[in-house]
């Protein structure tokens, strides 16, 4: 009787490359210690990121959270195989929505998932990532990626950031304080930011327009991937 048994799998033969992936932790390490500010503990790929509140930093500190991702702006990044400006916006989508309140960045954290790990691309993801972080102030203190075969296209995948700050209890921005007669002031965009681009793939879709179409001193793609404004400095 012969053995029908059948050899044992792997995670690489079921598309996960875990190799890669602990040699994609170690090119990013700088890129995340580039960011450290005071607070700052541990380092990058422990199972959780430390930061310690700076003593005498905040008299009555309240801890503000914020989440997002960059939404269709990714579909842009795919088609012209530009990576680096996106983790600027996945930065600032998290970092602008917490200093509404008034607070100060004081860290993030990014997920990064993919359907096959291509280094690369995912290192150029996270570098801008780390821009946006300094850009911010905010420290890059861990991530996840997640490489999970057949769940996306090849070359594609999405991202999630995460952003915790801090304000000081009396100085919470919550729109209570507004009243009759304050002045409202409007300030032009830098640009589309990341949001509405489900709208503008549409429109592109409708006047068959090129991506590499000129469009002022750049292209049409250049500047629909201009990285959002991150409004921290302000």
């Amino acid at each position: 009787m012969t053995s029908s048994r059948k050899p044992p799998l792997t995670y690489l033969d079921a598309g996960v490359d875990i190799a890669a992936g602990d040699r994609l932790v170690d090119r990013i390490r700088p890129l995340a210690a580039s960011t450290q500010r005071p607070g700052s503990l541990g380092k990058i790929g422990g199972f959780g990121g430390l930061f310690e509140l700076p003593p005498g930093r905040f008299r009555a500190p309240v801890l503000v959270s914020g989440t997002d991702g960059v939404g269709t702006k990714l579909k842009l990044a795919f088609e012209m195989n530009r990576h680096h400006t996106i983790g600027i916006d996945l930065v600032a989508m998290c970092v602008n929505d917490v200093v509404v309140c008034g607070a100060e960045p004081l860290f993030f954290l990014d997920y990064f998932a993919t359907g096959g790990l291509e280094s690369a691309q995912a290192e150029a993801v996270i570098a801008g990532i780390a821009e946006g972080c300094l850009q911010a102030g905010a420290a890059l203190i861990g991530g996840e990626t997640a490489e999970m075969p057949g769940l996306y296209r090849a070359g594609e995948y999405d991202l999630a950031g995460f952003c915790v700050g801090a304000v000081e209890k009396d100085q919470i921005i919550d729109g209570s304080a507004i009243s009759d007669g304050d002045l409202v002031i409007g300030i032009g965009s830098s640009g589309l930011h990341s949001n509405g681009y489900s709208l503008v793939h549409a429109v592109l879709k409708r006047s068959a327009a090129d991506l590499a179409d000129a469009f002022g001193d750049s292209t049409l793609g250049e500047t629909l991937l201009t990285p959002t404004r991150i409004y921290v400095p302000a």
